[in-house]
């Protein structure tokens, strides 16, 4: 135990910081984690709560649609191409082979899966409704046949979302108490500890570049929020007396 304990000393003696998650990064992170709560709970609660959940599925869609863009343009680790990884990747990563910094190839898996059936689940709740008070706020673009099966959709993917962070959470603590790895606080601070001499800080992902993904959410959120339906026809006229 005394030479364990001595070793892993050493080891952390070793490890250098690494910037390795930028700031719009752990704010779309975090900002995701409150937001799919919200929208969960008050989908449960229904009634007035409803207004809610519409509006938090939009900030949501939102939010991805950010995500997107900065996957594409933001930092080194917060880019699609730097983490998601093919077969070789995620066999020398089981085999204990793999080596580097961010998402491992497996833990992209399920991040790229989370993304994608949120993104479902904000698109299909645009144009869902409730059969009471609700629709989405694309509903009109629709026929009611197509809201009910989207809607039905909407209802059953919950539950892939459920297994999916639960998963995404087993995962951190797995990392937690067997790796003795804090997934969570790099999320927090955009630090990491490394032994890795040839471990880079993450580049890139400039002003220029976070606010081209921030005005195409906000175009998202525009759209998503009625902006693309047609004007309402004029009121008839006043009768003439």
């Amino acid at each position: 135990m005394e030479n364990t304990a001595l070793h892993n000393n050493e080891v952390d003696d070793m490890k250098r910081s690494v910037a390795v998650w930028d700031l719009p990064t752990r704010i779309f992170h975090w900002s995701l984690v409150l937001l799919v709560v919200g929208s969960f709970t008050s989908g449960k609660i229904g009634g007035n709560a409803m207004l809610w959940h519409g509006t938090f599925g939009v900030a949501i869609l939102g939010l991805l649609s950010f995500r997107l863009v900065w996957g594409l343009i933001g930092s080194t680790y917060a880019r699609f191409f730097t983490f998601v990884r093919g077969p070789r990747a995620i066999i020398a990563y089981l085999r204990g082979e793999w080596r580097g910094l961010g998402h491992n190839p497996l833990g992209a898996l399920s991040v790229v899966a989370l993304l994608a059936v949120l993104s479902f689940q904000a698109l299909s709740g645009l144009v869902s409704n409730d059969d009471i008070a609700f629709n989405g706020p694309l509903y009109p673009l629709v026929s009611k046949a197509y809201s009910d099966w989207m809607t039905g959709l909407h209802r059953r993917s919950e539950l892939v979302i459920l297994v999916l962070v639960f998963l995404h959470v087993g995962a951190i603590i797995y990392y937690l108490r067997v790796k003795k790895q804090n997934l969570v606080r790099p999320m927090i601070t955009g630090l990491t500890r490394t032994t890795d001499a040839d471990a880079r800080p993450a580049t890139g992902g400039g002003p220029l570049a976070f606010l081209v993904a921030v005005v195409i959410a906000l175009a998202a959120v525009w759209a998503a929020s009625g902006g693309v339906l047609p004007p309402p026809p004029p009121p008839p006229p006043a009768p003439a007396w």
